[in-house]
């Protein structure tokens, strides 16, 4: 839990494909400041960054494209091919993202910003869910989740089932998150619940702070 007075820090996080990424955008819309930790993945592996250093120095230059950038797809394929693979690459980059993440908390507390969405896929894994006041977490149907992974990221049946298989169950969701939204039906579904959670949401911090956020 984060220790800034009147800050609210939502942690969204849930299985790849269960559709977080709507929820996360209707949060925003209705005046949640984010924080995006796939985005934050992206900058600290930037070229000339000690992140990608200590990758290269693990996983070979096979990971870099010519133009000295990290090649996400060949570092991908690597890492779900092999559990422990992936846990060295969790390993590298978790400090660095992680240390993003509170610098951003941190600086969007001191531009009087309340309410913060920290979106995270790996929330649990990272333990940026310390830093939360409440967890939110997106789940799906696991059939529906591979045809959803499969059409967002254009891969193969294969290659969705390794990268749903080393993530966290959904049980485990469920048990570590405040909030459970269930993403099997229709997109206005999943609209709708989600502009209902984020109103509740809204209105938890305004009692418990005294400060309407619009």
């Amino acid at each position: 839990m984060n220790s800034l007075d009147g800050v609210m820090v939502v942690g969204l996080t849930g299985q790849t494909g269960a559709g977080k990424s709507t929820v996360s955008e209707v949060f925003v819309k209705n005046g949640f400041v984010l924080i995006d930790a796939d985005a934050i993945s992206r900058m600290v592996v930037r070229r000339g960054s000690h992140c990608l250093a200590d990758l290269r120095e693990c996983f070979s230059d096979v990971i870099l494209r010519p133009d000295g950038e990290l090649d996400r797809h060949v570092l991908a394929t690597i890492a779900f091919s092999h559990h422990q693979k992936l846990e060295m690459l969790n390993t590298i980059m978790y400090p660095y993202i992680v240390g993003e993440i509170l610098r951003m908390i941190h600086r969007y507390s001191q531009q009087n910003q309340k309410l913060i969405l920290l979106d995270a896929p790996t929330l649990f894994e990272s333990r940026a869910d310390d830093f939360c006041d409440l967890i939110v977490a997106v789940v799906a149907d696991p059939q529906i989740r591979k045809m959803r992974i499969m059409q967002r990221d254009n891969i193969s049946e294969k290659a969705a089932i390794q990268r749903m298989q080393v993530q966290l169950s959904d049980t485990f969701f469920r048990e570590h998150s405040d909030t459970v939204l269930e993403n099997n039906g229709s997109f206005s579904e999943l609209l709708s619940a989600a502009q209902e959670l984020c109103g509740k949401l809204m209105r938890y911090h305004e009692t418990k702070f005294g400060v309407l956020c619009v």
